[in-house]
């Protein structure tokens, strides 16, 4: 199973809508989205979500 939720077309839509809303544009920020989408699919609590996402108080 894939980690990855967004597809490049999806991530090369939404960014341009993060971006207007202001959303800083941090290194592994497509990770994080990912992370909280991860989230709110299984939805696991936030300390138990995979370290591939990152640090769950990051996210």
């Amino acid at each position: 199973m894939s980690r990855n939720t967004l597809t490049n077309e999806t991530w090369s839509r939404l960014l341009p809508i993060l971006k207007q809303l202001g959303i800083y544009r941090k290194k592994n920020l497509r990770k994080t989205v990912e992370g909280i989408l991860f989230r709110l699919r299984t939805g696991c609590q936030w300390a138990d979500i995979p370290s591939y996402f990152g640090k769950a108080n990051s996210l």
